[in-house]
């Protein structure tokens, strides 16, 4: 999970709300949908086996064996898997090896909807004052997100959707410049040392001329006492998909955790997927009060004992929830 962004940075300049596709009126009675039951021990596992592996820092054996985890994982679904391998050079000038991952369901499907996270961990713990030179778990910035979407891709094998659904784990998002550090110059490449993966997929699709109806990204989603609000890059991108998804977890009862408060804007995979790509895609981030991410961020804290079921449930049932009534 990289740096807190408050502005629109220059950059990457600016993109009109007008790319957000709107929601459209219907006279038809409301559609009635047998949604599934999000399976949090499942995807609680799905976490904790990740974190097994050690931190799945790019070019290390944790690494490579959590992605054939995930990449078999996917394909035991049905899912049609295809990975896009490519290199990348770090801001501290790491040359590393990364694998974007994308499970698709339904291909033969044209309305598409786009679920992603990252699934690299952070190769130092920067934030944490005794230990910043460390590796640390990723349970919750990494793991999280990742372990939500294989249980959302065991129930899409079980129970498929109207719509197609593509599920993109990406590669190298967690390598940006130390805390406190001015950033480094960029190569004619990149926009970010941030956000590797979803840099180079949206700019080569799995697919030529690939799109989605909308997107959403997951990450730091299974931290206890997690509070969700909305960022505001996905209000400036895709306005009605932040409204679709709030609204969808306050008829769940979910208030408390996805609350109507609006925060910063974060420099995350959504953002180079709208930019790029055209598909407007939401960020479901993890803020606390104080509108950061938590003690846990960067630290040797971020290991299972910060992950709570309730949160992985909250986020996996209200996910299913929107895509299943599509």
């Amino acid at each position: 999970m990289r740096v807190r962004i408050f502005l629109l940075i220059v950059i990457l300049g600016f993109i009109s709300c007008g790319k957000d596709k709107p929601a459209t009126t219907s006279s038809e009675p409301a559609k009635v949908v047998n949604v599934p039951t999000f399976n949090v021990d499942s995807a609680y596992y799905f976490v904790q086996k990740q974190v097994d592996f050690g931190p799945r820092i790019p070019n290390t054996t944790a690494h490579k064996n959590a992605g054939d985890f995930l990449i078999a994982q996917f394909k035991t679904y049905g899912a049609v898997v295809k990975v896009q391998e490519f290199t990348a050079t770090t801001f501290d000038n790491k040359r590393v090896n990364l694998r974007n991952i994308i499970a698709s369901f339904n291909p033969e499907k044209k309305k598409r909807i786009l679920l992603a996270a990252h699934w690299d961990t952070r190769p130092f713990s920067d934030k944490d004052k005794e230990k910043p030179n460390a590796t640390f778990d990723g349970a919750n910035d990494g793991a999280s997100g990742a372990g939500v979407l294989l249980e959302i891709a065991r129930n899409l094998r079980q129970q498929p959707t109207d719509a197609g659904i593509d599920i993109i784990l990406f590669d190298g998002e967690d390598w940006g410049e130390k805390h406190g550090m001015e950033q480094p110059p960029l190569p004619a490449n990149l926009k970010a040392w941030w956000c590797l993966g979803s840099q180079h997929w949206s700019n080569n699709k799995h697919i030529p001329n690939y799109s989605a109806y909308y997107g959403i990204l997951l990450d730091m989603v299974g931290g206890k006492g997690s509070r969700f609000a909305f960022e505001s890059y996905s209000l400036e991108y895709a306005p009605s998909i932040v409204d679709k998804v709030w609204k969808t977890a306050a008829k769940l009862g979910y208030s408390n955790t996805f609350v109507n408060v609006k925060d910063g804007g974060i420099l995350d995979d959504h953002v180079f997927v709208n930019l790029n790509a055209k598909i407007p895609m939401i960020d479901i981030v993890s803020f606390d009060e104080g509108g950061s991410f938590g003690d846990f961020h960067h630290t040797q804290k971020d290991n299972m004992s910060i992950i709570s079921k309730e949160t992985l449930s909250v986020v996996g049932q209200t996910v299913l929830q929107v895509i299943y009534y599509e």
